[in-house]
């Protein structure tokens, strides 16, 4: 709906030096490093347009902000003191799931498109510079896909409705609705993410299950289903819990939402199974072996989402910065904020380009494929949520005390930041995983050092990063310096993917800034950086 524009013309004073209403931002054609990373990746770029412009509509973040601010309401009973167990959202929140499934977010992975997982991937992205809090249930769904390959008729009931580009929240059975979300229930309180403690009990009835036990975290309970894990005679196993069956609801009890930091618009709840009905995924005992295929999806998606988290910020710092003056000079112009805004943009396309990078392996075929997608997403992930709070906090710092007022998106950002860290494997989980992986499959180690010695010979300071790297961890190091070495060659694998993809001067910005060479340890200490090229990056 159009709208008078505001008066600035006020009683007491005329606004001036504030940034005008920004309106629509198309998030494709203003991002040129998502052009170029999105391009090398295989991704479609058309669809990537299109979607691009929707999500980014002011209408978009307007139902972003409204999703955020309007938390999901639990409804545990009726009127009359029945039963209901739901969560209902504002109609901002489905407005938003409605965009994102529509436009394949869940599905367009599975559809035999070339570059599907890349195009995912930016759609994750994209989504995320607007409301973050909808990307855990479509993530979820379009995760939930391959660990589905693991029982035919679990998959041919399931799956059409998961990759169905047809948002349907309503309580209903699978079989009356045109499309449906899947969410995962795994953690519990004595475990964490040490899975094999699950006390959940699964007790054979017919073809199924009944599970009895709690969940200390199920995201997005209003699901149509939930993968969880449970014990079972044969040991922990998969299963696949429906949320509606025909007769009515199952045995499924929400015990309170969780009041969370961010992330608010996604419900994130504490449940119990009392008996709830349940099948089987895969073999009984083999549990982790079912459950990691849905990790290893949404950990893509956990390495995309801070490369979007960042991006967002940055775009309003920088847009903040070219709209507004102090001491007789714009901001965008003063060399100080020209460092500080610079240093910032090499992280954010740093993990923009390796979480792109990664994706391509996971529409790649072969083993050795395979086994680098599961390292790559590791290290996407580690690196890139350790640089996103720093990231939001210092763009949040660049608008003053603008930044830490819930007008702008910079509170709703900085909350946000932490999350994809914890989520799906916090810092040392994935330290520990990536050390696992070069153990025991070679061939990813075998993928890591071509995709690195790719880049030699083209940067001296990337030479002489790797060497130092080899020198200091001539072999795996022991679980207590694993975070170091995980940085390390994070940074390496980011400097050679920016060299053979990114501008000269990014790449070599980044290699003179991250692979060694002295510098301070706050934003903007550094030097001989061209920041005029490493800025143009941010779009106009």
């Amino acid at each position: 709906m159009p709208h008078l524009p505001p008066r600035a013309d006020l009683s007491t004073h005329e606004v001036t030096n504030q940034p005008p209403t920004r309106g629509d931002i198309d998030l494709w054609a203003s991002d040129p490093a998502l052009q170029t990373h999105a391009g090398a990746a295989g991704a479609d770029a058309a669809h990537l347009a299109r979607y691009g412009a929707t999500i980014g509509t002011a209408e978009m973040q307007a139902a972003g902000r409204t999703a955020n601010r309007q938390a999901p309401e639990l409804v545990l009973f009726d009127a009359g003191g029945r039963r209901l167990d739901e969560v209902r959202f504002h109609p901002a929140y489905h407005q938003l799931m409605k965009a994102g499934v529509g436009a394949g977010y869940s599905a367009i992975a599975w559809e035999g498109a070339k570059g599907g997982h890349a195009t995912h991937a930016a759609m994750v992205y994209l989504t995320s510079q607007i409301e973050p809090g909808v990307c855990c249930p479509m993530t979820m769904t379009y995760a939930a896909v391959p660990a589905l390959r693991a029982d035919e008729g679990l998959f041919g009931t399931w799956v059409p409705k998961l990759t169905s580009r047809v948002y349907d929240g309503s309580a209903l059975p699978l079989g009356r609705k045109p499309g449906a979300t899947l969410g995962m229930a795994m953690t519990e309180k004595q475990g964490g993410s040490d899975v094999r403690a699950n006390a959940t009990v699964a007790t054979p009835d017919g073809e199924a299950y009944r599970l009895h036990g709690h969940k200390w975290f199920c995201s997005a309970p209003m699901s149509d289903g939930f993968l969880t894990l449970a014990q079972a005679d044969g040991g922990l196993t998969c299963f696949l819990v429906p949320r509606w069956l025909e007769e009515g609801r199952n045995a499924i009890r929400i015990q309170r939402l969780k009041d969370k930091l961010g992330n608010r618009s996604n419900a994130s709840s504490e449940i119990e199974y009392e008996g709830a009905l349940a099948y089987r995924v895969g073999e009984e005992g083999a549990g982790v072996r079912t459950i990691i295929e849905m990790v290893h999806h949404t950990r893509l998606d956990t390495a995309m989402a801070p490369a979007g988290l960042m991006r967002a910020a940055l775009d309003h710092a920088w847009y903040w910065a070219r709209h507004r003056t102090a001491f007789q000079k714009q901001l965008s112009d003063q060399p100080l904020m020209r460092a500080v805004l610079a240093d910032l943009a090499l992280d954010w396309e740093g993990a923009l380009a390796l979480g792109m990078h990664v994706a391509r392996s996971f529409d790649s075929t072969g083993e050795g494929h395979r086994a680098f997608a599961r390292l790559g997403v590791a290290l996407a992930k580690f690196l890139g949520n350790k640089l996103c709070p720093n990231v939001v906090y210092e763009a949040m710092e660049c608008l003053g005390g603008m930044g830490y007022v819930e007008d702008t998106p910079m509170p709703l950002l900085y909350r946000e930041a932490p999350l994809n860290s914890i989520w799906e494997g916090s810092g040392n989980v994935i330290c520990l995983d990536i050390l696992r992986t070069l153990r025991k499959a070679p061939e990813a180690g075998e993928v890591l050092a071509a995709e690195l010695g790719r880049a030699t010979g083209q940067d001296a300071r990337f030479d002489a990063g790797l060497k130092a790297h080899m020198e200091r961890f001539p072999k795996l190091p022991e679980e207590g310096q694993a975070r170091w070495y995980v940085e390390s060659l994070a940074s390496l694998l980011t400097a050679a993917v920016l060299i053979r993809n990114a501008p000269a001067p990014v790449a070599e910005a980044y290699a003179a800034t991250r692979l060694g060479a002295p510098r301070g340890r706050v934003a903007g200490a550094m030097e001989g950086v061209d920041t005029g090229a490493v800025l143009a990056r941010l779009g106009e």
